[in-house]
């Protein structure tokens, strides 16, 4: 079948009745369009038009072809507006699905100031839901948002990512807890096997965790059950707060409680505590073009330049 552009000729030629001026029209010598034709000619296997004195004149079937032709672009021209609306529409709104840490750490900073810095409507409708990485890596894989913010250990399979910040974990106490009063923090045997207040299994914090665990007790260490899991930052340094016992949290999320002493960090020195946030999407190593691609040139221009 010929292309589109050459549909676009032949009916230039047939409204026209001339190659020169079907040639005019688009800005080619009227030689080339007499190619195009010719090639039009030898892909259908009729011939559409033959020359006279007065032009180029259709044949029956050259009549046929050019009511068809008619059809077929006015259907694409519909099909590129569509396209076109759905480029604009892409351009203005995203589906973020975010780990807790970011969407309540980060993204907030992060939104409004892209709004300071594209006024008068010129930045993205970010719609916004938080969750935890588990979820956040299952909406992007199936299509439900267009990008995501995870903290797992390693970039998950099958997605593309790239790193947008950098976070540590920190064990909190409340200050009167017999951890609080030791010098040289606890041992990582001895955090393994404390209940703790965590986050439910397969969030990103819980399992950063048993990862730093792990690498520091090898592969059969055993961690003690938790004495809560709770869903949210929030509800897990109430429960400290209260008492329930220590909890291994983002520093981003109780940073003012460690500043005016609410909350104690204890020691690990056998863990290395600090990780990576990513930002995941489906498809190549390049961000899809238009919201997803301006918010994460965004967040990146942004973050601190780090040697970790």
């Amino acid at each position: 079948m010929p292309e589109l552009a050459s549909f676009e000729i032949f009916l230039a030629i047939a409204r026209t009745g001339s190659l020169g001026a079907a040639a005019r029209e688009f800005g080619l010598t009227q030689q080339a369009v007499s190619a195009r034709l010719a090639s039009m000619e030898a892909q259908i296997g009729v011939g559409l038009a033959v020359r006279t004195t007065r032009g180029s004149q259709l044949t029956p079937a050259g009549e046929l072809v050019a009511e068809w032709a008619a059809r077929l672009i006015e259907v694409a021209h519909e099909v590129d507006a569509g396209l076109g609306s759905l480029r604009a529409e892409s351009r203005q709104r995203i589906k973020v699905v975010a780990s807790q840490t970011v969407a309540e750490q980060l993204m907030p900073n992060w939104l409004v100031s892209l709004q300071a810095a594209r006024p008068a409507g010129g930045a993205p409708e970010v719609i916004l839901t938080a969750t935890n990485s588990e979820r956040a890596i299952a909406s992007v894989r199936d299509g439900t948002a267009d990008l995501g913010f995870v903290e797992n250990p390693g970039p998950p399979k099958g997605l593309a990512s790239c790193v947008v910040a950098h976070d540590e974990l920190v064990i909190v106490v409340p200050p009167d807890h017999k951890w609080a009063r030791r010098s040289s923090g606890v041992s990582a045997a001895e955090l393994a096997q404390t209940p703790l207040v965590t986050r439910e299994p397969h969030s990103g914090i819980r399992d950063s965790l048993t990862a730093a665990l792990k690498d520091a007790l090898g592969d059969d260490m055993q961690q003690a059950p938790p004495v809560l899991e709770l869903s949210s930052a929030a509800a897990m340094r109430a429960a400290v707060l209260a008492g329930a016992g220590p909890a291994v949290m983002s520093r981003l999320a109780v940073a003012d409680d460690l500043a005016v002493g609410r909350l104690r960090a204890i020691a690990v020195p056998e863990l290395n505590l600090r990780r990576q946030l990513r930002a995941i999407w489906a498809g190549g190593r390049t961000p899809p073009a238009g919201a997803v691609r301006d918010l994460l040139s965004h967040i990146t221009s942004r973050a601190p330049k780090s040697g970790r």
